[in-house]
């Protein structure tokens, strides 16, 4: 079999959907897991002769979107796919904020989308497909934010310094299987997505840092969703991935 999976989180809008559209260029099977599915994005797999499913699922709900993931592929014959490959790419912002001022359920969102999930969609994926002797990959989709501190950003700084992590204890678990799969934390660069409008629209008086990202869109040092997702597909691409548990795309 020639065909590689790939299993995409948030790939409705911004870089997830732009990977999405890339994925599918090529002899890929694609499940795009998303709150919502897009239309545009099934017309263009049809226009392409690709498969694609996407599942309308809330990632808050993660325990339930992992069995769900996990009775799939337990489904899937031994030998469907020459590959498979996870990209934990869904996050959410909560309302820019000092904790001290932030929503309980927002902190909550952003922690079980943006951390639970990935961790337990992870679990899923690769016990499912430990039997099928095939390559492996998980590629999650960090942020400089989980490595550097960041007022008003507790929560999605919490969330994406905890990917780093549990990607670093993955990489360690892995390593001692004969199949293991190889997975890496990587840090996207700056894209021209909703979330930098939420930066650039944030009350100067709660997040001390709103002036920069002002300036990165004034000075056009914004990468547009395609070139991102293109970047962020050719390092998962490059022979070494997996080689470092944490990446940048700039590396």
């Amino acid at each position: 079999m020639t065909q590689h999976l790939y299993i995409l989180t948030g790939a409705s809008r911004g870089m997830g959907l732009a990977m999405a559209e890339q994925l599918l260029s090529a002899n890929h099977f694609v499940l795009c897991i998303s709150r919502h599915t897009n239309d545009a994005l099934a017309a263009h797999a049809v226009k392409v002769g690709r498969q694609l499913e996407q599942w309308p699922l809330d990632l808050e709900r993660s325990v339930e979107a992992a069995a769900t993931l996990a009775q799939w592929l337990n489904r899937c014959k031994t030998g469907s796919f020459a590959s498979a490959t996870l990209i934990n790419n869904a996050g959410a912002i909560p309302r820019i904020a000092p904790l001290s001022a932030s929503d309980p359920g927002d902190l909550a969102r952003a922690l079980r989308v943006g951390l639970e999930a990935p961790l337990l969609l992870t679990a899923a994926f690769l016990g499912a497909t430990e039997p099928w002797n095939i390559p492996r990959k998980v590629l999650n989709i960090s942020s400089g934010l989980g490595r550097r501190a960041m007022a008003s950003q507790a929560a999605y700084c919490a969330a994406k310094a905890g990917m780093d992590h549990f990607t670093r204890c993955l990489v360690l678990d892995e390593a001692l299987k004969p199949n293991g799969a190889k997975a890496c934390s990587l840090a996207p660069g700056v894209i021209d997505t909703d979330m930098q409008v939420q930066l650039r629209h944030a009350d100067a008086a709660d997040f001390p840092d709103q002036g920069s990202f002002v300036a990165l869109k004034a000075n056009s040092q914004l990468a547009s969703p395609a070139d991102a997702a293109a970047q962020v597909l050719a390092y998962l691409a490059r022979p070494d991935f997996g080689r470092n548990p944490i990446g940048d795309v700039r590396d």
